[in-house]
């Protein structure tokens, strides 16, 4: 499906165009053709949710601030949650319509490698040896069947493996997988490889220019993610007067909305519960300023509608295995 880019205000446009220091008209060209199955460029997700106390506290400020959220992702993972959590999560966020999206498996950083802790960072958050895939895998099986339906990956392999289990019915076939900002691509060529492995939306690094956006939406209209406010282990970009723009240029763009100058979170625990509820809250907030920033400049209209969350048809290398039941088979508003 696609969907004719509109024209919003941008950031002091009419000020500057009187003082002689209009910028240039912005070019049809550069617009992504693309939205989400069922209409909509953007959608939004709280990213950092680390267990059901946070998880409240979003749902509490969402509704205060009004909010919309699509997604709530986690970052320590699914080993850092007991099975009565990860219930009392799904059901939290089933009763909203919000999709919830839990991190697999062992990572690079926590490893016992210590390449990952060179100047070089080595293989980075990849998951190292057969151990280390299984335990991913092992999370995903048991995160679906407690009824989880978005996993979040930070390997190749592992997204290959989940795709290959999802397509011959290990687990279910509308689990969507969500590459991890700490993996992803930067050139067009790239993330199609990530489509095309599995993968049903693609964190991009937050300094990536709005000419990158547009060279990736010309091969590929798997959705993207982009924290507007990126955490400081990830640049710690600002973006917020860009956002008109990034949905331009990069739709279907789910927007993230992360903190700066907060200090680290994963993996959580309860030492870390003042911090931890704090930045959820916040959030929320860097949510509201931003759904503001698109209101003020006319640019708040084309948001998906909630409790959206499948992908559309995408490209995927032939697995050799069952073909999954179509997505649309779930009870789903898409």
């Amino acid at each position: 499906m696609t969907h004719p880019a509109t024209a919003a205000r941008r950031p002091g446009e009419q000020v500057l165009a009187a003082l002689g220091l209009g910028a240039p008209a912005l070019s049809p060209a550069d617009a992504s053709p693309h939205t989400f199955p069922g209409g909509g460029r953007w959608r939004t997700e709280i990213p950092s949710c680390e267990g059901p106390e946070a998880l409240a506290v979003v749902l509490k400020e969402s509704s205060r601030l009004d909010v919309p959220i699509h997604r709530i992702s986690q970052g320590s993972g699914v080993w850092m949650l007991t099975d009565s959590e990860i219930t009392e999560m799904v059901e939290a966020t089933g009763e909203r319509d919000i999709e919830l999206c839990l991190f697999t498996g062992p990572r690079g950083t926590w490893d016992t490698g210590a390449s990952v802790r060179s100047d070089s960072r080595g293989a980075g958050l990849r998951a190292r040896g057969h151990d280390a895939v299984a335990g991913c895998v092992e999370d995903a099986v048991r995160a679906t069947e407690l009824g989880v339906k978005c996993l979040l990956v930070a390997d190749e392999g592992v997204l290959w493996t989940l795709h290959r289990a999802r397509t011959a019915g290990i687990i279910p076939a509308y689990t969507t997988l969500k590459v991890s900002a700490l993996v992803g691509p930067v050139n067009p060529a790239s993330y199609a490889v990530f489509e095309h492995l599995g993968a049903d939306s693609v964190n991009v690094p937050s300094d990536l220019t709005l000419d990158h956006l547009t060279e990736i939406r010309r091969v590929s209209a798997a959705p993207m993610d982009m924290y507007i406010e990126a955490p400081d282990d990830l640049g710690g970009y600002v973006r917020m007067y860009e956002v008109a723009e990034l949905i331009r240029r990069g739709a279907p763009l789910y927007l993230k909305f992360g903190l700066s100058r907060a200090p680290g979170i994963y993996p959580y625990g309860t030492h870390l519960r003042d911090l931890t509820l704090d930045t959820a809250r916040e959030r929320v907030r860097r949510g509201r300023l931003a759904l503001d920033l698109l209101a003020r400049h006319g640019a708040d209209g084309d948001m998906a509608p909630l409790g959206t969350r499948l992908p559309g048809s995408l490209h995927r290398f032939p697995t050799g295995d069952r073909p999954p039941a179509a997505l649309n088979d779930e009870k789903n508003k898409d």
